[in-house]
């Protein structure tokens, strides 16, 4: 396995690094406009990905590189003044050149006007240098162009424009090509090619989305049920099959039916944060467990399975889609954040490229189930094993255990029903893994084990993993951070004892522990809401950003969840590192924005959505919109550093357990809030 994981990891850093150098993050489009008699206008409008940008024409020299129109000469047409671009482009400080610079995001076009020289149609010719940028990486191009204008016909005046009837980035497209007067060229290669990119890139974050916290603890449980029970071994593997293209057919009909409903782009949360199939889930996990602690065997009736075996045992297939079915539910409170680009597309009409981006995301998502799925059928043709596989269907039930309580944790958060503290769920784990150590040595037995008349070595090596696991909680009962394990546990918040709240953080004085201003007013919702680590903040967008301006601070905003693992393992690795938490409390005001509350919030707070023109009647629902309207993702973490108007100070920041990164992050951010404030 340590093997496997290491090979996973080298292929995800060598795709990112060829996807960095090989794949045009823009889009572009031409066309050509006859505005006013011998006057045309070449429009070039680029399509941004998410999370890159293209730099401006207009700033100063000595930075990075600008975007640049190139021209071919010819007798045919003359260049008109310099190209317009729109909207306005953000302007920011760029630490690397220590200059500003001005870039677009998301989208941009560029305005050429020329004078038309020639009757006869003609095309023009040139290329666009030009460099994008993300976080960590930036690119260099210099594509080719050609546009189709029209000449000026010497007997018939070109069609003049109305007046106030000027070019606009959001002009429907087919209804423009209808006029005579313009060409739309759209360079379908490219198109091609943004297919495959899309598929690739999804195809190698599928891979990813197994190991993270929600998901790689659902493999000993597909491990499992795919050991019980008898068939052929083509049986056997046709389920496995069964199993996998039901995960690629589930992961592609979420981004369909996202498309033609918009259901939203919140979909996903809010499976993984209702506590319907929350509840659903938990009261599954409990029979799986039972049953393979042997209270009883999950088997289809006699009669429909003694039909599904005369019928090619369609019986086992349907559970293979249900055991599918419930590990694509149960992976989208950690697999969201990943696909979550892909659903903003749905939910904004595209189709297309979130039905290839979701079908590449679920058939990397499937095929490592699979391969397990059909492991364990090959396991029993071999010879007599004795009851060694009891054994880990046993250990694997009490892993299982211990899993389904978090998804009464996901309800307990989201709902605020305070009937599942941390400690109390510390407390369930420690006795299961402690019971688990026992079971390994021999000190406790189910009804169907066989005797243990003496400890193995892998047994031994187990049962000391199992009992250090259990002390390893054991502080956690008291306060103690657990960072290894504090993506599956509820937040520190939820603690109902804690004898480390009124410490000072290892690393800090007791300077540093105390806000260096109070704030202005008490927050709303922090009789339910709270910040960890004893970080005072507020919870509503509006409050904050009010009491920001009072301090003369610049803004952190947190868009997370109650269910994102993501969330609480940056908390608890990089918000605890004591020059992270020095900063937070002293040079921000913090605006948690919990994106999967269900609190109802007063009528005359509700919000009609820019977005899909529905009303949003609860936090979650609230600042979800949000982060999607205002920044176009709707993954958590999220981290945006804005000042007092609501403008970005520095790129938005996502997952890193870098914490040297998000040091650099903040300070960035408020180097550039005191340059806005001089």
């Amino acid at each position: 396995m340590k093997r496997i994981l290491i090979l996973l990891s080298v292929f995800l850093i060598i795709t990112s690094t060829v996807f960095a150098q090989l794949v045009d993050p823009v889009k572009w489009s031409y066309k050509s406009k006859n505005v006013k008699g011998d006057t045309t206008e070449i429009i070039f409008e680029a399509k941004i990905d998410m999370n890159w940008h293209l730099y401006s024409q207009y700033f100063g020299e000595g930075g990075p590189v600008r975007t640049t129109f190139y021209f071919d000469e010819s007798d045919k047409f003359e260049i008109i003044g310099k190209p317009s671009e729109s909207p306005e482009p953000e302007e920011v400080m760029d630490e690397i050149f220590n200059m500003r610079v001005k870039y677009f995001s998301n989208a941009a076009t560029f305005v050429q006007k020329i004078k038309v020289l020639t009757e006869k149609d003609f095309e023009i010719t040139g290329s666009i240098e030009y460099q994008v940028c993300q976080d960590d990486k930036c690119v260099y191009f210099n594509p080719d162009f050609s546009v189709k204008v029209k000449g000026v016909k010497s007997e018939t005046e070109a069609v003049e424009a109305k007046s106030g009837d000027a070019y606009s980035p959001q002009d429907d497209l087919k209804e423009i090509s209808k006029s005579e007067n313009i060409n739309v060229q759209t360079n379908a290669s490219e198109t091609g090619s943004s297919m495959w990119e899309i598929f690739l890139l999804a195809f190698v974050l599928g891979l990813a989305g197994v190991l993270t916290p929600c998901v790689f603890p659902m493999i000993p449980m597909t491990v499992s049920f795919f050991m019980q029970g008898q068939s052929t071994k083509f049986n056997s593997i046709a389920k496995a099959l069964i199993f996998g293209i039901s995960i690629v057919v589930l992961y592609t009909s979420v981004g369909l039916i996202v498309s033609l409903t918009s259901a939203g782009a919140d979909l996903t949360t809010t499976l993984s944060t209702h506590w319907i199939p929350n509840t659903i889930f938990f009261a599954l996990f409990i029979a799986f467990a039972a049953s393979f602690f042997g209270m009883f065997e999950i088997v289809l009736p006699s009669g429909l399975a003694n039909k599904a075996d005369r019928q090619v045992d369609k019986g086992g297939f349907l559970a293979s889609f249900f055991m599918a079915f419930t590990l694509v539910i149960v992976s989208f409170s950690c697999t969201g954040p990943i696909v979550g680009a892909l659903l903003v597309k749905a939910a904004a009409g595209d189709i297309l490229e979130p039905l290839i981006g979701m079908f590449g995301f679920g058939l990397a998502f499937a095929l490592p189930f699979t391969l397990f799925a059909i492991f364990p059928r090959m396991l029993k043709g071999l010879p007599k094993s004795g009851g060694w596989m009891n054994t880990v269907k046993v250990v694997l039930g009490f892993i299982i255990l211990a899993f389904s309580f978090k998804f009464i944790a996901n309800i307990d958060q989201s709902y605020h029903l305070n009937i599942l503290s941390r400690d109390v769920y510390l407390a369930i784990w420690i006795v299961l893994f402690i019971l688990l150590g026992f079971y390994l040595l021999g000190k406790l037995k189910f009804s169907h084990d066989s005797d243990v008349p003496f400890v193995t070595v892998p047994r031994l090596v187990l049962a000391i993993i199992s009992f250090s696991f259990a002390l390893y909680l054991l502080p956690g009962m008291f306060g103690a951070e657990l960072n290894a394990v504090s993506s599956l546990l509820p937040p520190k918040s939820a603690q109902q004892f804690d004898i480390t709240e009124s410490n000072i953080p290892i690393g800090m004085t007791a300077s540093d522990n105390t806000d260096s201003e109070t704030l202005c007013e008490t927050p709303k919702y922090s009789d339910i809401l709270h910040l960890p680590h004893g970080l005072q903040g507020y919870f509503d967008y509006e409050q904050g950003m009010e009491c920001a301006k009072k301090l003369n601070k610049p803004v952190l905003l947190d868009f997370k969840g109650h269910a994102c693992s993501n969330c609480k393992e940056m908390e608890n690795k990089v918000w605890s590192d004591p020059d992270v938490l020095k900063r937070l409390r002293n040079d921000y005001v913090i605006i948690a924005l919990y994106v999967d509350d269900r609190t109802k919030l007063p009528e005359d707070e509700w919000v009609t959505s820019q977005y899909d023109g529905k009303v949003k009647k609860t936090i979650g629902k609230k600042y979800a919109d949000f982060q999607i309207t205002k920044y176009n993702i709707n993954s958590q973490p999220y981290y945006v550093l804005v000042d007092h108007n609501g403008e970005n100070l520095t790129e938005p920041k996502g997952f890193d357990l870098n914490v040297n990164r998000f040091i650099e992050f903040l300070d960035t951010g408020l180097k550039e809030f005191k340059e806005r404030n001089k």
